[in-house]
């Protein structure tokens, strides 16, 4: 019997999952993460991948200078503190950062499904490494 087909959503879903992960993970210290907008430290599982540019461009949807631990009280009720964000990725990376992601967002890009399991299997041994 041939296996079935994993639906694109679940695909998203899966590499939503890993990706977070390794955001979460790649900078902590003894899986103790910090908020990159307001500094509060938690465990990396309590904390949550913070997106500068919304998760509904795909363009940088996983993007690794896009994505950044944040709090939920950062994240979520503070809609991302978009301005500190913006701010701390200039400082983070280089001056010009977060225009080049606002710009690079707005660009439609399609994943074939084939892209995103590549991608799982890339985030899915990183997050293996770091844990």
């Amino acid at each position: 019997m041939p296996s079935k087909k994993v639906s694109r959503s679940k695909l998203v879903k899966k590499l939503d999952t890993v990706f977070s992960q390794y955001i979460r993970l790649k900078d902590a210290d003894n899986e103790i993460a910090t908020c990159f907008t307001c500094g509060k430290k938690d465990h990396w599982k309590k904390l949550q991948n913070g997106h500068f540019q919304s998760r509904k461009h795909y363009a940088t949807r996983w993007d690794e200078q896009n994505c950044q631990v944040q709090c939920a009280g950062c994240n979520v009720f503070k809609y991302g503190e978009q301005f500190l964000f913006a701010k701390y990725l200039d400082e983070k990376y280089h001056i010009g950062i977060s225009d080049e992601l606002y710009y690079k967002a707005k660009q439609i890009v399609k994943f074939t499904n084939i892209e995103i399991e590549e991608m799982i299997l890339y985030y899915k041994n990183l997050v293996n490494k770091l844990i």
